[in-house]
């Protein structure tokens, strides 16, 4: 066999190709129905203060659920990997029961509070769109519920290798919302949105549910989950806080959008959705498969294995974003254009979203690199240098957009967030350095004589 058919069965053979291939792809499919779920509202809505209403309500859900997602994967993957068959289903099955309630109050509190998340995180909403916002919120906040729950339930399918269901969840969700809003849109205007995109997370929850009935079915046999407690919340707790202070950037830029004009928290959310789709290639395929393997070399006692392993993905990832976040820059206007510009998204709001990417765009760098990172260090079992890191971005966000004020240009509105991620990134990966010299095995000596 020549060098190249050997390299290519070997790659056939690889769980960490063969899992991002199936996260490729369900990202592929995602997207391609998040752009169709953007275009939707782009036709109805624009860069309306109509569409500022929709952002600020869906934007911090979708955040949030983001958060709780990535959560449980990172979790729960290297804490169910380190137990098998029903000792593996016990712990879900705890785990589930102690989080059901947990997912519920938190749905339940955005329901109760949303007049003052909204007054919050939308404070330059004029009284009308404010009102709007408050119901799209209280629409939209059972997706939470579903959407922790459906990461629970794939965070067990990842431990058999089982990445489709999982992959699924953007395509519920951007399907649902779309068929929400066309058929909707007559009768109920912009809630058919909302309306939709909690159908398509309870969709999706139902897809992972039952494609792990037969792993959960092991559960039974063992009623005795051997973990406590206190694990099951500890490292679950330190990754939302590491994904909401991350997420904070977001909620922080799109709050000082709002104070821009009419329509620049919409600029901005469809930034996001253009931005998002990058991150999301250069993230999820390499680090959703990855984070079994490094977790199975800590396991197994092969530390400095597993830090040669993610150091070898991060310089991949470097290169990567660099030319992603060039390219970015140079095809923004015409992309912009391509995709959004019909109905009541117009040449001026292809403009004014151009502008507000040109700030945001290097934030692709270091979202990447500190996610990525971020991600290996929780699957290490070292989650405290990542919340530590987590705190910069938002604090640079902060500064800086103070210092502008808050009628910043729109070319200005993500210059703080893209520069809190790259001191954040800058700040782990030396600390990243410092553990992976620690970890190397020291060479022994002998004495002579």
């Amino acid at each position: 066999m020549n060098p190249l058919s050997a390299t290519i069965a070997k790659l056939r053979q690889s769980n960490l190709v063969r899992g991002g291939l199936v996260v490729v792809a369900g990202i592929l499919a995602g997207n391609v129905t998040g752009f169709f779920r953007v275009i939707v509202t782009a036709w109805f809505l624009g860069t309306h203060a109509r569409a500022d209403a929709l952002a600020v309500a869906i934007g911090p859900i979708d955040t949030l659920t983001a958060a709780i997602i990535n959560t449980m994967l990172v979790s729960f993957v290297p804490m169910l990997m380190a137990h098998r068959d029903s000792s593996r289903a016990a712990v879900f099955e705890r785990a589930r029961g102690v989080f059901v309630w947990i997912l519920l109050a938190v749905s339940g509190s955005i329901i109760l509070f949303a007049p003052q998340i909204i007054s919050v995180l939308g404070p330059g909403l004029a009284a009308e769109q404010h009102d709007e916002a408050v119901v799209l919120l209280r629409l939209i906040a059972p997706a939470t519920f579903f959407g922790g729950i459906s990461a629970l339930c794939s965070a067990l399918l990842y431990t058999e290798r089982r990445f489709l269901m999982p992959a699924l969840n953007q395509v519920c969700i951007n399907g649902s919302m779309i068929i929400g809003a066309l058929a909707l849109w007559p009768v109920l205007g912009v809630k058919g949105f909302a309306i939709g995109y909690t159908a398509g997370s309870a969709l999706q929850m139902s897809l992972t549910w039952f494609a792990g009935a037969d792993l959960r079915r092991l559960g039974r046999l063992d009623r005795e989950a051997p973990v406590a407690l206190a694990d099951l919340l500890r490292t679950p707790g330190m990754f939302l806080l590491y994904a909401s202070l991350i997420s904070a950037n977001v909620l922080v830029t799109r709050a000082f959008a709002t104070h821009a004009g009419p329509g620049m928290a919409a600029a901005f959310d469809y930034c996001m959705r253009c931005a998002g789709v990058v991150i999301a290639y250069l993230v999820y395929p390499v680090a959703n498969s990855l984070l079994p393997e490094i977790a199975r070399l800590r396991t197994s006692g092969d530390s400095p294995q597993a830090w040669r392993l993610m150091n070898r993905s991060v310089a991949m990832m470097a290169i990567a974003s660099v030319v992603a976040c060039l390219i970015g820059i140079v095809v923004r206007t015409p992309v912009i254009a391509f995709l959004f510009q019909r109905g009541s998204f117009t040449a001026q709001s292809t403009v004014i979203v151009s502008a507000v990417f040109l700030g945001m765009a290097p934030g692709i760098i270091g979202w990447t690199l500190l996610d990525l990172v971020s991600r290996c260090f929780f699957a290490l079992e070292r989650p405290k240098l990542p919340v530590i890191a987590a705190f910069i971005p938002v604090t640079v966000n902060l500064i800086i957009m103070s210092i502008l004020g808050k009628g910043a240009s729109p070319a200005l509105l993500g210059v703080g967030m893209s520069a809190g991620l790259a001191v954040g990134f800058v700040g782990l990966f030396g600390a990243t350095r410092l553990r992976s010299g620690i970890a190397k095995p020291v060479p022994e000596t002998v004495e002579v004589g």
